[in-house]
């Protein structure tokens, strides 16, 4: 019986597991099958660095299909939010991990993943109600801006980077920190010099999942960056991939151009995330290897 339960086990396994496969597979193949139709009618050269995305033709030039200032606006948000949550989040995880007691560690984390919970509909809110006023006081025009997308997205993206992070940092400390205290070294100089570097490896892994959220955030962003197609500067409004597909999708024809084009900007999310995860997965490996080497 006991075989049997174990194969009937590992049979359940490789069925979910394929399951997944065959869902992720049928995802891409309809994005691509929906996005393809697009390059009938729009050049991919014009699509990808066309700055002018007018999809009815209101002035006569002729409907129009670039989504180049998307895709910064997309990267530029990402960038910051990246910039801002790796930093604050890293020394929260190393506060909680290195110097919070046991106590205190029971009451964040449950606060932290509670920060998780929270929908993004609601940190949009938050973002008009703080962000874009005090942006404005600042002497912003409208309070919307790319910074201000940014910092509201590294505010979503820190509850995930916390939690790995902390549980990744208390693992090393749990395996060198006794050896350092006996001896004698200090425990600050232990976190700084062999804790973080024995860390880093599932901290970058950390930092790749979450440039997929933040990369693909909606509401909150769509709510705060000003939705305006305009390549993204600093304090300037922008507009990002995903907020461009959900505004107007609803209103898209079904089998128009307009809308085979959104399914085309989806795609070309689909493409930048996956060099993006590619890439920091290989420079990853390269460090490893060079880690390796060195020893």
């Amino acid at each position: 019986m006991r075989r049997v339960r174990n194969t009937a086990f590992s049979a359940l396994l490789c069925a979910l597991t394929a399951l997944t496969v065959l869902t992720l597979a049928f995802v891409i193949y309809f994005i691509v099958q929906e996005a393809l139709p697009t390059f009938e009618e729009v050049p991919l050269r014009e699509f990808l660095f066309g700055r002018r995305w007018m999809p009815i033709d209101y002035t006569g030039a002729g409907a129009s299909f670039g989504i180049f200032n998307f895709i910064m606006g997309t990267l530029s948000v990402s960038l910051i939010a990246m910039l801002l949550a790796s930093l604050v989040g890293l020394g929260a995880a190393v506060f909680l991990s290195c110097a919070a007691g046991t106590r205190t560690r029971a009451v964040l984390y449950p606060l932290i993943d509670l920060l998780a919970g929270i929908p993004s509909v609601v940190y949009g809110f938050v973002g008009l109600l703080v962000l874009v006023r005090l942006f404005l006081k600042a002497g912003v025009h409208t309070g919307s801006c790319v910074l201000a997308a940014g910092i509201l997205l590294a505010v979503m993206l820190l509850p995930y980077l916390v939690s790995s992070c902390s549980e990744t940092i208390l693992k090393a400390k749990e395996r060198y920190l006794p050896a350092a205290d006996a001896l004698g070294i200090s425990p600050w100089y232990t976190v700084a010099a062999v804790i973080l570097p024995a860390s880093w490896k599932n901290i970058l892994l950390s930092m790749v999942l979450a440039i997929g959220r933040a990369m693909g955030e909606t509401m909150a962003v769509m709510m705060v960056m000003g939705n305006a197609n305009l390549f993204p500067t600093l304090l300037g409004k922008g507009e990002s991939i995903a907020a461009v597909i959900a505004l107007e999708m609803g209103t898209a024809v079904v089998g128009s151009t307009h809308y085979h084009a959104l399914y085309a900007a989806g795609l070309v999310l689909m493409v930048l995330l996956f060099i993006i995860n590619v890439g920091m997965t290989l420079l990853r490996d390269r460090l490893l290897r060079r880690e390796e080497g060195g020893k």
